[in-house]
């Protein structure tokens, strides 16, 4: 007599829940925590594209339709892992100004446009 085979598989990785400020993924049996003010790629993705997260390797996800690669170190510790753009420059402690913001300086307060390039005053 052969016994019935279990039920499905968990899935290795899975995304539990979505609030405004975040979302719980389970991994290995443990729930994390990817909260949008570490991880802003996720704030404005779809439901779709956030839910469909792969493992390729045991410690790194990856959500293909939003190209988002994370090693499980930075979700477990992201203030170790500083959000760096693609010009370099950190976006969690200074935000990046819109173009063609005007900016006025105490020193010359006449209005300058910065433009976002390179000659940024001081």
């Amino acid at each position: 007599m052969r016994s019935k085979k279990n039920g499905a598989s968990t899935p290795a990785v899975e995304v539990l829940n979505i609030s405004p400020h975040g979302f719980w993924l389970m991994l290995h049996e443990r729930e994390y925590f990817l909260a949008f003010e570490h991880f802003p790629w996720f704030r404005r993705a779809n439901l779709d594209a956030t839910l469909e997260v792969q493992l390729p390797q045991p410690h790194h996800l990856y959500w293909p339709k939003l190209d988002v690669d994370l090693e499980l170190a930075s979700i477990i510790s992201p203030e170790k892992y500083p959000l760096v753009d693609r010009r370099g420059l950190q976006t969690k402690s200074e935000p990046l100004p819109k173009a063609g913001r005007v900016k006025r300086s105490r020193a010359n307060p006449a209005p300058q446009v910065w433009r976002g390039d390179s000659t940024r005053d001081k």
